[in-house]
């Protein structure tokens, strides 16, 4: 078989197509169709001896002596034991980001409450740059590159690095799940961004009166128990809004979240306080949740508006939802609850989370100091004299 033969081959009438074999490359094929089409083939055996065939190219895409060298290329595998056929088919059955990510987004929500979030980021950011890749054609230079250039356009530090961690966290469960192209996590090698994103900011009694009364006067009835209870439990937004009432023993004054940000369960210790809010919250037959939607008896998807028109009337336009959490934390330190007790009640995974607080742990250690000399009714440094 040469190029004059290639050129010239034609299938014999009344049938559908016929192997022309070169003579001086084993397995080397030509087949050419009825239609008149033509294509390069290598046939070899595996390491199991079992007869593969992979196609090269048609023809004339691809000439003669292209094909022969490829021909060679893939013989030369052969010989050393790979299976050029099957890690052609391995290539093909590696799945795109997008296909990936509809797996991923199944797996979390059966367990991640924040699974809109990461649906979100997937949505606005994630799919329109890597969807139609591969998973081994993600490079970390050109992550790293795009998250860089994420920040020049605005989106800030805390929201790029999450992006870092939806994606890598994809990369992980499909290597967990064995699919075709995880064996190694681009996110690995790409460090986060820097940021100091603890931000502190509490509630004064005198703000949080403020905060009550705007409440009451919001036309959203159930505002006014759904900020007490995230102020008075610590529990984070998504966590109250979901409840329901079966995960509460009030007679052990103990609440139940089966699924926190961690994964795992945690228990709330309930204040008489928040005993007595839960009280006045109203119920509805046939429905489980605590503080619902009273239109849909199903949980609010999210409470910005309400709250941001409350904070607003209340003269606090940068008070987040989630500074309540904080505020919470606040109150028991600055009561001279310790560190871990609170960072147990909060449900902080790792001890580094509560240190933020510690600052107000040392005001209360001065408060007590302070007050524990004014108990010896001496003034020390005048009778020292």
């Amino acid at each position: 078989m040469d190029a004059t033969f290639v050129l010239t081959a034609s299938c014999p009438p009344g049938k559908r197509k016929v192997d022309y074999y070169s003579d001086k490359l084993s397995g080397f094929i030509l087949e050419v169709r009825a239609n008149g089409g033509k294509s390069f083939h290598l046939r070899y055996k595996d390491t199991y001896g079992r007869l593969r065939q992979i196609r090269i190219g048609p023809y004339p895409d691809i000439s003669y002596e292209k094909a022969k060298r490829e021909a060679l290329k893939l013989r030369s595998r052969v010989v050393i034991g790979e299976s050029p056929l099957e890690d052609k088919q391995a290539k093909r059955s590696v799945p795109t980001v997008a296909e990936l990510s509809v797996r991923y987004l199944d797996y979390v929500r059966t367990y991640k409450r924040s699974h809109d979030n990461d649906a979100r980021a997937l949505r606005l950011h994630i799919l329109p740059r890597f969807g139609k890749m591969r998973l081994d054609e993600l490079e970390p230079e050109a992550i790293a590159a795009w998250f860089g250039k994420k920040v020049e356009e605005g989106l800030s530090p805390a929201s790029v690095n999450f992006l870092h961690v939806v994606l890598g966290y994809m990369f992980k469960l499909a290597r967990q799940w064995k699919v075709p192209g995880a064996d190694v996590n681009p996110l690995g090698a790409i460090p986060h961004f820097r940021i100091d994103n603890a931000r502190e900011r509490y509630l004064t009694a005198a703000e949080t009166e403020r905060v009550k009364a705007a409440i009451e006067a919001s036309p959203n009835k159930q505002l006014r128990f759904i900020i007490p209870l995230l102020l008075l439990t610590g529990a984070r937004k998504r966590e109250l809004l979901d409840a329901r009432w079966e995960h509460f023993d009030l007679d052990q004054r103990r609440w139940r979240i089966p699924h926190s940000k961690s994964g795992k369960a945690r228990h709330v210790p309930l204040s008489q306080s928040v005993l007595d809010v839960l009280a006045q919250v109203p119920r509805w037959d046939d429905c489980p949740f605590v503080v619902p939607n009273p239109q849909t008896k199903r949980p609010y998807k999210d409470i910005f508006y309400v709250w941001n028109k409350a904070r607003i009337e209340a003269g606090l336009p940068d008070v987040r939802v989630h500074d309540l959490r904080h505020t919470a934390a606040s109150n028991m330190v600055s009561n001279g609850q310790s560190l871990y007790v609170v960072g147990q009640i909060l449900g902080h995974a790792r001890v580094t989370t509560s240190q933020r607080y510690s600052h107000l742990s040392q005001e209360s250690l001065l408060v007590a100091v302070d007050a524990g000399a004014a108990a010896t009714g001496i003034d020390w440094a005048k009778s020292a004299v």
